[in-house]
C-alpha cells in the first residue's frame, strides 16, 4: 500500500503531540553541544564527533541501558546530516515497512545522489528475517543503518550484520549528568517546567538523582508527574518536597531484565562471589537478581551447581543443603523460599573450596573423547550365561568385600590407559581425609607391584637354571639367595604429599 502525503490535519497533530509530550521527549536536545554524557564516543575528538561533523557517517549500532540517549543521539545525527533521514520502531514495523523503505531509498539515490539514514529503534526485536531484509542495502550503501537497542548486539543482531556496522556503547549517566538535565528542565520555560515555578528540595532533588538508576527519561518524566500534580502553594511556587518525588517514582527504575544480559552478567556475579567466599558479594547479587524478577528456582538450580563445581567433595554437606534450598523454594515460594537461597549462599561462601571433581571428570571425559574406546577388560565383565564364562567374562574378578581390607587392587581402567589418574583432591577441607585414604592405597598397590616384580625375576631365574647344561638342582630356590625369604609388608603410609598423584601418565 503506497504510503499516503502529509496534510493539514497531520501537522496539527504533530504540534499537539510535542506540546503534550512527556517531558523527556520535549527536553531532547537537537544539537551535540547540548547532548549530556557519553564523552567517550562524542567527546572532542571522537570518531563519531568527527564523522557526525564532517557529515561522514558510516552504518552503526548503538548499545546501552535506557535513559542513556540512544534516539537523541539519532535524532541529533538526523538533523546535522544531509542525508533523508527514516525512522522505524522495530516493535511495529515490518518486513514491507523496510522494503517500502529501501524503494525509496534506492530510487533517492539514482534521482538525487541523496543517501538515506535509517534507524531502527529497538532493533533486537527484528528477527532473523527482518534483519536480512536490510543486510543487502547497508553493504552496498543504499542506506546507512543506525540500530538502537538495549540487548547486548552479540546476541540480538545477525553476525552478518553486525560486522557491517560499528557498535558504540552508550553508559548509564552519572548522578551529576542527571541533575544537569533536571536542572535544565526546570529552567527551561519553552519546553520544559519554566513557566511553573517550580522549588526543588535538595533531599527531594538527591532522591530523584540516586532512584533514577542512571535513566535520564526516568528522572525527567518522574519530576513532572510531581510538580503538574502539586498545586502552587506559597503565591505562584510549587514546592516539591521529597515525599512529592517518592509518590511520583514509586519505586527504583530497576536494572535488571531476566532474558537479557544483565541476567547473565548478575548470575556470574553471584558465582564468581561464592567462589571467593564473599558472603556480602554473594547476598548483594542475589537481592539485585531476586528485586529485578528473576525466577528463584533458576537461581536454585545455579546454586547447585556451584556447590558442585566450587565446593565438591572439600565439603560434602553443601550439594545436600543446596537440594534442601531447591526444596524449600519449591514448596515455599515467595518470600520466604529467598531465605532458603540467601542461606545456601552463604554456607557456600565459607565452605572450603575444591574444583578437584569437576577437573577430574573433564579429565575423564577427554580421553573418552580423544582416545580408542577399548573394551570393558574381561575380568570387570558379567558373565549370566554359560558362553560368556567360556569367553572369559568375569575370570580373576576380586570380590572386594571378601577380602581383608575391604578393598581390591585390581585393573579398571582399559589397557591404553593404565596408570592414567584423573582425580587429584585437594589439600583442605574433608579432600585431606580423602587424600590420606588414596594414598595408602597407592602404597599397597606400589608394594604389591614390588612383590609382583620380585615374582617375576624369580620365576625367569628358575626357568634359565631349569634349561641350562648343569646338574639340575632339588632346590633352585637356594640360589637366589635370602631375598626369596622376605616377607611381603604393607606398611600404613603418612600422609600423602601433594604432588604425589600429579605423576600423570603421559
Amino acid at each position: 500500500m503506497a504510503k499516503r502525503s502529509p496534510n493539514l490535519f497531520d501537522a496539527q497533530r504533530d504540534e499537539l503531540l510535542q506540546n503534550k509530550a512527556p517531558l523527556a521527549t520535549r527536553m531532547r536536545p537537537s544539537k551535540l553541544e547540548q547532548f549530556v554524557g557519553q564523552d567517550h564516543i562524542v567527546g572532542e575528538g571522537r570518531l563519531l564527533r568527527r564523522a557526525i561533523a564532517n557529515d561522514q557517517l558510516f552504518s552503526m549500532i548503538l548499545w546501552g541501558p535506557p535513559g542513556s540517549g540512544k534516539t537523541t543521539l539519532a535524532r541529533i545525527i538526523a538533523s546535522s546530516t544531509n542525508a533523508h533521514f527514516e525512522q522505524v520502531s522495530a516493535v511495529t514495523a515490518g518486513v514491507a515497512d523496510l522494503r517500502r523503505i529501501i524503494q525509496a531509498a534506492q530510487d533517492r539515490l539514482g534521482m538525487f545522489q541523496q543517501h538515506t539514514v535509517l534507524f531502527i529503534d529497538e532493533i533486537h526485536r527484528f528477527n532473523k528475517g527482518q534483519q536480512d531484509a536490510v543486510l543487502p542495502y547497508v553493504e552496498d550503501g543504499t542506506i546507512i543503518l543506525i540500530g538502537a537497542t538495549t540487548e547486548n548486539p552479540s546476541f540480538e543482531v545477525n553476525s552478518a550484520l553486525l560486522s557491517r556496522a560499528r557498535v558504540f556503547t552508550l553508559e548509564s549517566l552519572a548522578d551529576a549528568q542527571i541533575g544537569e538535565l533536571v536542572d535544565r528542565a526546570l529552567n527551561d520555560r519553552e519546553y520544559g517546567l519554566g513557566d511553573l515555578d517550580v522549588m526543588l528540595a535538595a533531599d527531594a532533588r538527591g532522591y530523584l538523582l540516586n532512584m533514577s538508576n542512571g535513566d535520564a527519561r526516568t528522572a525527567l518524566n518522574a519530576l513532572e508527574a510531581a510538580v503538574r500534580s502539586k498545586p502552587p502553594a506559597l503565591g505562584t511556587k510549587r514546592l516539591i518536597t521529597l515525599e512529592d518525588i517518592r509518590d511520583a517514582l514509586q519505586s527504583r527504575a530497576t536494572r535488571y531484565d531476566k532474558r537479557g544480559e544483565l541476567h547473565f552478567d548478575a548470575i556470574s556475579a553471584l558465582h564468581k562471589s561464592v567462589r571467593d567466599g564473599d558472603p556480602d558479594g554473594a547476598l548483594y547479587w542475589l537481592a539485585r537478581m531476586l528485586d529485578g524478577g528473576e525466577d528463584p528456582l533458576y537461581i536454585a538450580r545455579r546454586i547447585v551447581r556451584m556447590a558442585i563445581e566450587d565446593i565438591g567433595l572439600a565439603d560434602p554437606q553443601a550439594l545436600p543443603l543446596t537440594i534442601a534450598a531447591q526444596q524449600a523454594v519449591h514448596f515455599m515460594g515467595q518470600p520466604e523460599g529467598d531465605l532458603a537461597l540467601a542461606q545456601a549462599v552463604v554456607y557456600l561462601c565459607q565452605a572450603p573450596k575444591s574444583n578437584a571433581v569437576y577437573r577430574a571428570y573433564g579429565a575423564a571425559m577427554k580421553d573418552v573423547e580423544q582416545t580408542r574406546n577399548e573394551p570393558v577388560p574381561l575380568h570387570l565383565r558379567n558373565a549370566p550365561t554359560d558362553l560368556m564364562k567360556k569367553l572369559g567374562y568375569g575370570k580373576g574378578y576380586e570380590y572386594a568385600h571378601d577380602l581383608p581390607e575391604g578393598r581390591s587392587d585390581q585393573a579398571h581402567l582399559p589397557p591404553n590407559l593404565d596408570g592414567q589418574i584423573y582425580y587429584e583432591p585437594a589439600d583442605h577441607g574433608f579432600e585431606t581425609q580423602i587424600r590420606e585414604r588414596l594414598a595408602w592405597r597407592e602404597q599397597r598397590q606400589k608394594t604389591i607391584r614390588q612383590a609382583q616384580e620380585r615374582d617375576r625375576q624369580k620365576a625367569e631365574k628358575t626357568a634359565a637354571l631349569e634349561h641350562a647344561s648343569e646338574p639340575v638342582i632339588d632346590d633352585p630356590q637356594a640360589l637366589l639367595g635370602e631375598e626369596s625369604q622376605e616377607v611381603i609388608e604393607i606398611e600404613s603410609p603418612a600422609p600423602r604429599p601433594k604432588t604425589q598423584r600429579s605423576k600423570r601418565k603421559r
